[in-house]
């Protein structure tokens, strides 16, 4: 059976490659189902601590099998769903997440790598909606994604009037953290994914849990009420404890 999802573990980071180039790495039941499984391993392995994801060839992710919404058109709506799930289970899962974006990311390959926390861009890497270019409203909370990141002007040219953004564009408007040279962009990215390593396990998803929620609507007391709780349950990690007394016998400044 061929695989469509590579799988490295190198230290804490694992890093995951759409692994389909002739079809662009389209989101397909067989590599939708691969991702699934291969997330579900992860987050129950302690060793892994961090995820990047990136494509094979010449794409990161060219969107939905065209199939599966061509069926949904017709009544069954189950591909759809399918396609759905491969950037949902990105978005809920608790370890932090990279999207090392290679090439081309579009319509629901572009949901994709906005469910990661952090994407990085290939200097020929480019971040196109497409949606409403083949008849289709955005769909799987991509205006909720998109708008999250760019704004409201920038969300509105790329989704209403097709504006297509390369890597460089894409750091502009604050949809990619950085742009870097092709043959740097997975260095880059195991790079950044590797300092959390050094940063306890439960920590670190918690964490991320705040980071992800910060924008919910929530005021400042509420946040800083949840925050001071789960700073004192940190300071009664044994790491911590450690931590805090080998730096109270350096000198400061």
């Amino acid at each position: 059976m061929s695989r469509l999802l590579r799988v490295e573990r190198e230290q804490g980071t694992a890093v995951l490659t759409l692994d389909d180039p002739e079809r662009r790495n389209i989101l397909s039941g067989p590599l939708v189902g691969e991702l699934l499984s291969a997330f579900d391993e992860l987050e129950a392995d302690a060793a892994v601590t961090s995820v990047v994801l990136t494509g094979a060839g010449t794409a990161f992710c060219a969107g939905a099998d065209l199939t599966d919404l061509t069926a949904a058109s017709e009544g069954d709506t189950s591909g759809v769903e399918t396609v759905y799930e491969s950037f949902l289970r990105v978005a809920r899962t608790p370890l932090p997440t990279i999207a090392a974006v290679n090439g081309p990311a579009v319509g629901a390959g572009l949901n994709l790598a906005l469910a990661c926390d952090v994407r990085l861009a290939a200097e020929s890497a480019w971040f196109d909606t497409r949606f409403l270019k083949l008849g289709l409203h955005p769909g799987g909370g991509h205006t909720w994604m998109l708008h999250r990141l760019v704004g409201p002007q920038t969300a509105a040219a790329m989704v209403l009037f097709g504006e297509r953004l390369d890597g460089a564009a894409a750091v502009t408007a604050g949809l990619a953290h950085r742009c870097v040279p092709d043959t740097e962009l997975l260095p880059a990215a195991r790079a950044l994914a590797s300092a959390a390593g050094a940063v306890e396990p439960e920590l670190l998803r918690r964490t991320k849990q705040t980071l992800r929620s910060a924008g919910d609507g929530r005021s400042h007391d509420q946040v800083v009420e949840e925050e001071t709780r789960d700073q004192l349950w940190s300071l009664a990690l044994p790491g911590t404890a450690q931590r805090l007394r080998e730096l109270r016998k350096k000198p400061r400044g």
